[in-house]
């Protein structure tokens, strides 16, 4: 459940200025409803100014005002407060330099374990080049008596969404591939009889 920002300057405000049950605050705000009594006693955050969510966008009046009348009620952020998914742009992946010599190994590994992945998708997947995986395939890579095929995820060079996702394509392309090659099959032994 998402919460709002600055979670317990937002309990110190709802704490301070409306009558929310501690339970109420510490389900909206994401904190133990212990912690919400101890800044309503003045032991946790007695310096922290508090911040209104209403004046965030994080809920609304009327809607505080609901769960005051209500204390089984529960107080619910915004949808307009909810932060947009992080969208990955399209274009060249950064691999940090200490995770470089990694990629040999994951190359080898999608080579091994994914033989349908394409060249383009491995490249995409890793973030390299194709005279790379050329080299770690044909075992005339600079490094090859060190590479070991290691899982690409667990490397940290692709999450294992993208590398479900484009081992998924793989397969329903290969598939596609398949079936028009058993139709030309068909077609021609027609042909021939």
């Amino acid at each position: 459940m998402p919460v709002p920002l600055m979670p317990k300057a937002t309990a110190v405000w709802l704490v301070e200025n409306t009558s929310l049950t501690f339970d109420q605050i510490a389900e909206f705000c994401g904190l133990h409803p212990l912690e919400v009594q101890a800044i309503a006693d003045g032991e946790v955050a007695n310096q922290m100014q508090g911040l209104d969510p209403v004046a965030n966008g994080q809920t609304t009046a009327e809607e505080i005002a609901r769960c005051q009348a209500d204390p089984n009620a529960r107080l619910k952020l915004s949808p307009q407060a909810v932060p947009q998914q992080f969208a990955r742009h399209r274009g060249p992946r950064y691999t940090p330099i200490a995770k470089r010599q990694d990629k040999p190994d994951a190359i080898a590994y999608l080579l091994r374990n994914h033989p349908e992945l394409s060249e383009a998708q491995i490249s995409k997947l890793i973030g390299t080049t194709k005279p790379t995986i050329a080299a770690v395939r044909d075992r005339t890579h600079w490094n090859s008596p060190n590479i070991k095929p290691r899982h690409p995820v667990g490397l940290g060079l692709c999450t294992l969404e993208e590398l479900d996702a484009a081992v998924n394509r793989a397969t329903r392309t290969k598939g596609r591939t398949l079936s028009e090659e058993e139709i030309r099959t068909e077609e021609n032994e027609a042909v021939e009889s």
